[in-house]
């Protein structure tokens, strides 16, 4: 505009024109009225981001929420406010406030739905103001990232596996003797999915309320619940990767065994701890997990070498991927004889065929699984057709053969 009022000036006196003149000085006083006017408004303009929760599962729905207020003695132009999310929650929100109120906050709300796993930075928030003449703009970064953490999905399960005991992850030094003749009945609080063969009547009937017996020692230390998250032993991509289906399932035995009582124990193929929470459940139970998991990454080893073993003498419940001869027995010469081995093996060829039929199994699959029952495991093999409880419910009914059991199972 200064460019175009000093040509205009240098026309009306060529042409002798004065209406020129005039027009030659109003474009040329009118940027720097503009400038004079900005800087003496004063107007500052102030946000905050809220998020709504701070923990997002994988395909839920959540919302940000954007408070924008400004200050100053002179009106202010329209706002453009972008505010910076990864392609994974969505799209880049936008949005234009022509009239942003003086010492009072305007709410602006946007929703994300996460379609991937992980800790996610939203943010910055930029925005971008305009004089109410719309001659100059501002460009300011009004908030800085913030952090959603998007943890996997956790799926309802229910039972506990056949001859679980007590379940409360009672120190490992407690050992119970039923059936060498005492005469004293230990018994615990009725805890749903109890067996009513084991309820004690007599204890109940005294008490007035059910009580079960206890016939067998407890899972020592609690279960540990490894998770084979290497790179390698998986297939697929995004959120339709085996690794994720096997992060989700992992994430759902672990809440479900810690509402139930049990104290739990998440590592890695490596032995590593991922969690470690006492029993009882709770919301921070859940959040140590979840948060543990919403951050895992895929492990760049192609095989397991632990040199001991990764539940230290708990009950163990593995969820593996494709697994090599020479793993499985590395996994399986340092567990104790009679203590508890469950794996889930993920057939994860199936993840990239898309055909999940037990006569297409990969045959590596197959002989990892002959493998881990010949060295006293219950396992189970899943596949991208296989539910969640399904599976869990096959686990729950699967009997390693070195397991005491209740009732004389086998």
């Amino acid at each position: 505009m200064l460019a175009a009022g000093v040509a205009a000036a240098v026309c009306s006196a060529v042409l002798n024109e004065r209406d020129l003149l005039r027009v030659a000085v109003f474009v040329i006083a009118l940027p720097l009225f503009v400038a004079l006017l900005a800087s003496a408004s004063k107007v500052r303009i102030g946000a905050s981001r809220t998020l709504l929760p701070e923990r997002v599962p994988v395909g839920g729905h959540g919302e940000v929420q954007l408070d924008i207020w400004r200050s100053g003695h002179l009106p202010a132009g329209d706002v453009l406010l972008e505010d910076g999310i990864p392609y994974a929650l969505g799209a880049r929100p936008r949005f234009v406030v022509e009239r942003l109120p003086q010492h009072r906050s305007v709410a602006l709300r946007y929703p994300v739905q996460p379609a991937l796993r992980g800790v996610q930075q939203i943010g910055p928030l930029r925005a971008t103001i305009t004089d109410p003449f719309g001659l100059c703009e501002f460009e300011r970064e009004l908030i800085s990232h913030s952090r959603l953490i998007v943890v996997p999905r956790v799926v309802r399960l229910w039972g506990l596996p056949i001859g679980a005991g007590i379940g409360s992850g009672d120190d490992g030094s407690i050992r119970l003797h039923a059936g060498q003749g005492e005469t004293d009945v230990i018994v615990r609080h009725y805890r749903q999915g109890d067996d009513l063969r084991k309820v004690h009547w007599r204890s109940t009937a005294r008490r007035d309320e059910m009580m079960v017996r206890v016939e067998e020692r407890p899972w020592r230390g609690g279960t540990t619940v490894l998770l084979d998250h290497r790179a390698a032993a998986h297939h697929g991509t995004g959120p339709t990767a085996s690794l994720e289906w096997a992060v989700e399932f992992a994430a759902s035995v672990c809440l479900h065994l810690g509402r139930a009582g049990h104290r739990v124990r998440l590592v890695s193929e490596h032995g590593r701890v991922l969690a470690d929470t006492p029993g009882g459940g709770g919301q921070n139970y859940d959040n140590v997990v979840l948060d543990s998991l919403a951050a895992l990454q895929p492990a760049h080893e192609r095989d397991l070498t632990t040199g001991f073993d990764p539940a230290q003498g708990q009950e163990l419940i593995a969820v593996l991927g494709t697994i090599s001869n020479d793993s499985v027995h590395e996994l399986t010469k340092y567990r104790p004889r009679g203590t508890r081995s469950l794996a889930v093996l993920l057939d994860t060829p199936a993840w990239t065929s898309g055909v999940s039929a037990p006569g297409h199994r990969a045959a590596a699959t197959d002989e990892s699984a002959a493998l881990l029952r010949a060295a006293g495991w219950g396992v189970v093999i899943a596949t991208p057709g296989t539910s969640m409880p399904q599976v869990w419910s096959e686990l729950c009914r699967t009997v390693s053969p070195g397991a005491s059991l209740i009732g004389g199972h086998a």
